[in-house]
């Protein structure tokens, strides 16, 4: 973020938690959002596809345990995640970062788990073309 500031870099891909507060203060000018929809957060900014570049990228968080970990640890951190995202002043500062909240049924382990293995399914052949290597 701080090459694009300084004009040392032209263009970059960022997600809006860090990127829209620059371009809410005019460091930074923004041409599109990646989400298949406008962000409610930056409603001026047209998507990727509608400026000519049919494309889709979400950047999203996740939260693991080790391999073994019972389904009631599993229970009550999803719970725990579920209450902390149900908070209106989180929700309210999440949705001011341009952040898209999953909704509860997302959350769910299981629903998490099959959204992590599409996401491989689609990224998995890409970055293999590419010959990108885990460091």
């Amino acid at each position: 973020m701080q090459d694009l500031i300084a004009n040392q870099i032209q263009v970059m891909v960022d997600q809006s938690s860090n990127s829209l507060p620059q371009a809410q203060a005019g460091k930074i000018r923004a041409y599109a959002v990646t989400t298949p929809t406008r962000s409610p957060a930056m409603p001026d900014i047209p998507t990727a596809a509608e400026a000519g570049y049919p494309m889709e990228i979400s950047i999203w968080n996740g939260l693991w345990a080790p391999k073994g970990t019972s389904k009631d640890i599993i229970d009550k951190l999803n719970a725990a995640v579920v209450t902390a995202l149900a908070d209106p002043a989180v929700r309210k500062r999440m949705e001011e970062l341009g952040q898209d909240l999953p909704t509860v049924e997302e959350m769910k382990p299981a629903a998490f788990a099959a959204f992590q293995k599409a996401e491989l399914g689609r990224w998995k052949p890409i970055l293999e073309a590419a010959g990108v290597k885990a460091e």
